[in-house]
């Protein structure tokens, strides 16, 4: 129960790495609210709150900063996790992918963090959702890499302008399990043998769950991380601490 007294905001908490996160925030004890563009799922537990929100949207994070206010009066954790992928290059990219996509993945943060931050007066932790694809692009994925440079820069900003007040701090997953991580992986000529050779790259043996995001999420919300701040935590079971040479061939 190490967040026990804490209250926290999870964007895009619908499915996937946002859902683990949003379960695993609760079970360590903190008071829990996500958003999404749709209705509240069916199967997210009662206790966890839930508001209709899009974070590209300034009027619509600032509404939602405001229920965030009158539910838990401020705010101790802030993880920024909703985004989109679109598998194009950057000469396949139209004017309307952009305003998605970066709306979403760029502007969406610095727009909850814009508005959350004052929320977070007695101090916190924000957590922001970058990617591996952020320091090494994958092909195929022009803007996604963009955007998720851009979060890695931003988390370094916040913290160096707002600490020691508040940390901020990103994840960089690698290739978790889901139905983007899918989407990627069918960009290939052979999907089934893309995936085969990306799973031989990763020293640890298997690809990621949501649930291990959200343990590191866990511990960068908790006060047992307040030296931790200004960094972005890669978390891809070792897949870019190795060479491009195949293992195999040595």
């Amino acid at each position: 129960m190490r967040l026990k007294g804490k209250t926290a905001l999870v964007t895009g908490g619908r499915q996937g790495i946002g859902r683990a996160i949003v379960e695993r925030l609760a079970d360590e004890g903190a008071r829990v609210m996500t958003c999404g563009r749709a209705y509240r799922p069916s199967d997210l537990p009662k206790e966890i709150g839930w508001q209709v929100a899009d974070v590209s949207d300034g009027a619509s994070v600032r509404k939602l900063a405001g229920q965030v206010r009158a539910t838990f009066g401020g705010l101790s954790i802030l993880v920024n996790n909703a985004g989109v992928q679109i598998e194009k290059t950057l000469a396949e990219t139209t004017d309307a992918d952009w305003d998605r996509l970066m709306g979403t993945n760029a502007k969406g943060v610095f727009l909850c963090c814009r508005e959350m931050i004052p929320l977070m007066e007695r101090g916190g932790s924000i957590i922001n959702i970058g990617s591996v694809s952020g320091n090494t692009a994958d092909p195929g994925l022009a803007l996604y890499n963009a955007s998720k440079a851009f979060v890695h820069g931003l988390t370094r900003s916040i913290a160096v302008d707002h600490g020691p007040a508040i940390r901020c701090n990103a994840i960089l997953p690698g290739w978790i399990m889901t139905g983007m991580a899918d989407a990627a992986f069918a960009l290939a000529s052979d999907p089934d043998r893309a995936k085969a050779d990306a799973l031989s790259r990763h020293p640890a043996g298997r690809f990621g769950q949501g649930s291990d995001i959200a343990a590191l999420a866990a511990w960068l919300a908790c006060d047992e991380a307040g030296f931790a701040t200004g960094q972005c935590y890669t978390l891809d079971g070792g897949l870019t601490a190795a060479s491009p040479l195949n293992p195999g061939l040595f």
